[in-house]
């Protein structure tokens, strides 16, 4: 595949090192780089939205972000699917449910996606947070100990991260803190997407239905991540990096445990403490 083919998620250039104010001699040298390529959505023949990620799993980014729009209500929703090569990147053709269609048209937004922000093309105020009832409670439901375990692998299975540096990661972790899947993307948003995807590929139903886990992300933990986590179900986000404050507030209105800092076996919680089966006060 050529290195520079818009549908392979990392490829090879030339580079050059500067030492001391000095660089190294030609270009000898080559680099994987993640591939960032436009990726535009359509449904039914609707332009959507288009969003810059990396060119892997599309399948499920396309399953996952059309849930966690509102688009579609399950995977059964989505009746195929098609992903065309155009010059100027990649357009996914969903052909959807009639029924989503008022869903569709509701939550349409004209977007020109960045991978550092998930709320580009929101108009108003009132269209930041969704309407979404809050997951049951859970207290005592997660061990401690399986969250260490699942934030400890999660580093090893970032394939694409390793050979580039330049990807975010989510985890799915069951309740024993053993991750059995990872998705990968330059953004953080696309890359939980691409998770909530798969699991939802995989049940056929609503995400909520499949089993219980723990969602681990290497990036920081921001509202909308947090609001994606509590469509698809998700009762537990650990991220690598800090939560901020709306995600925090939205995980204590929907009761979704939110932890921080995770790592080096230990990890920060913001929200909901009380469904981590507690040992007593450590010294």
């Amino acid at each position: 595949m050529d290195q520079r083919s818009p549908t392979a998620p990392a490829g090879h250039r030339p580079y050059r090192v500067w030492r001391s104010g000095a660089h190294t001699e030609g270009y000898a040298e080559t680099d994987s780089i993640a591939q960032e390529v436009p990726v535009a959505l359509e449904f039914n023949g609707i332009s959507h939205a288009t969003l810059l990620l990396t060119p892997a799993d599309l399948e499920d980014f396309a399953f996952g972000f059309s849930y966690t729009e509102g688009i579609i209500r399950s995977a059964r929703d989505i009746y195929g699917l098609d992903i065309a090569e155009q010059p100027g990147g990649l357009v996914v053709q969903a052909t959807i449910a009639s029924a989503c269609l008022n869903e569709l048209k509701l939550r349409r937004r004209n977007l020109a996606g960045r991978t550092g922000c998930g709320l580009c093309g929101i108009e108003s105020l009132d269209e930041v947070q969704r309407d979404l009832p809050a997951l049951p409670p859970r207290p005592g439901h997660f061990s401690p100990a399986a969250i260490a375990a699942a934030v400890e692998q999660l580093r090893s299975l970032q394939a694409l991260h390793q050979t580039t540096g330049a990807t975010h990661a989510a985890g799915w972790a069951d309740s024993n803190g053993a991750i059995e899947y990872v998705r990968e993307d330059v953004g953080r948003h696309n890359a939980l997407d691409k998770l909530i995807g798969h699991r939802l590929r995989q049940s056929q139903h609503a995400p909520a239905d499949g089993p219980d886990g723990i969602a681990v992300i290497s990036s920081r933990a921001s509202f909308e991540m947090v609001q994606k986590a509590a469509a698809a179900g998700i009762s537990a986000v650990v991220a690598v990096s800090a939560p901020t404050s709306y995600a925090i507030d939205l995980a204590d209105k929907l009761n979704l445990l939110l932890a921080g800092f995770a790592r080096g076996g230990q990890f920060t919680v913001y929200s909901h403490h009380e469904f981590l089966r507690n040992k007593g006060i450590a010294s």
